[in-house]
């Protein structure tokens, strides 16, 4: 079988992690590293590259992973696609549906495949309630709550230039809690309404945007939504947890990372108890999402090698960054908690 050449841009926490689950996965070799940081070149011992121009014209890749600050996702990925590659992009897919737009037009173009990084999706809770919602056994969804209480310090934003900053980050929708919103839509579908408030309470020395949000919403399907964030749980991550309230039962994914079924009351089979540990993504300072990423290297190795299904298209990615923009169209921060 043959093998996929990787490359990757952006040597952060996140590049990190790509290139230790691409070494790692059979059928899959990671040939090359660009970073514009030239310390980095020294962690692993592979042709290293300080520019996009010179990783592409010199290296010979299949697949270029972007994880770049979110401001750079539409640039790194269009100029990949239009030099032959398939591209993994990381969280966000980038930062408006215009950006995803012209992302997935170059990708036509090339006739090559955009994976959306949502590793979320292989978390088993999450498997086990959607299969549970794909068979019916949940009927007809009511309410569903998502709340996403995470901590996020100092010391983390002064690891980058670009975090906390508007223009580059985002926002909090965009970096800490996309996730959640995609985990919300692939179980449930798409979002019609959203009102919502937004306040930074503890982050307007460090950051341009919200640390704190509360929104009310409602799905396609009719559902009501509840969807709390906040990145000002004292000292370290405390929940991040779906509960979904329907027509033939009642379940809640948990833990700090969707991790654990919580409780259920179903009246059909119950899901088998899945209580998971030490899977999230532990970067020292600070704790991410389930670190699902050797699935998703897996996932693009099988679509490239068999013609396996894609587990997150580009434009689911791109319905994420729309949800997110409504959310926020839906509310302006308070002028006295701008960051000056």
């Amino acid at each position: 079988m043959t093998t996929i050449k990787f490359g990757i841009i952006g040597l952060g926490n996140i590049g990190k992690r790509h290139a230790e689950h691409i070494m790692h996965q059979a059928h899959a070799e990671l040939v090359a590293i660009c970073d514009t940081d030239p310390s980095k070149e020294g962690l692993f011992d592979l042709p290293f590259y300080t520019n996009i121009e010179s990783l592409l014209t010199h290296a010979d890749i299949d697949v270029l992973c972007v994880c770049t600050p979110n401001y750079l996702h539409e640039k790194h990925a269009i100029v990949a696609l239009e030099a032959g590659l398939h591209v993994v992009v990381e969280k966000p897919m980038a930062l408006s549906t215009a950006e995803c737009d012209r992302m997935i037009a170059a990708s036509i173009q090339a006739h090559k495949i955009i994976f959306a990084v949502k590793q979320n999706r292989y978390n088993p809770p999450v498997v086990a309630l959607k299969n549970l919602i794909n068979s019916g056994g949940l009927g007809a969804v009511y309410m569903i709550q998502v709340n996403c209480f995470w901590n996020r310090g100092d010391n983390y934003y002064s690891q980058s230039d670009w975090r906390g900053k508007k223009e580059k980050d985002g926002g909090c929708l965009f970096t800490q809690f996309s996730h959640f919103v995609d985990i919300l839509y692939y179980l449930n579908g798409s979002i019609d309404k959203a009102f919502g408030s937004i306040q930074n309470f503890a982050h307007q020395h460090n950051t341009e945007f919200e640390d704190t949000g509360s929104f009310v919403m409602q799905a396609s399907n009719g559902a009501l939504i509840n969807f709390n964030f906040t990145t000002c749980s004292f000292d370290k991550n405390m929940e991040g947890a779906i509960t979904i309230f329907a027509e033939k039962g009642t379940v809640k994914i948990g833990g700090q990372y969707l991790n654990t079924i919580e409780y259920q009351q179903l009246k059909g089979e119950a899901i088998p108890a899945i209580n998971i540990s030490a899977k999230h993504n532990d970067y020292g300072l600070y704790q991410g999402s389930m670190s699902n990423h050797d699935k998703l290297i897996q996932n693009v190795v099988d679509v490239l090698q068999k013609g396996d299904k894609i587990m997150t298209t580009a434009e689911e990615g791109r319905e994420v960054v729309r949800i997110i923009e409504q959310m926020y169209a839906s509310v302006s921060l308070d002028s006295d908690s701008k960051f000056e």
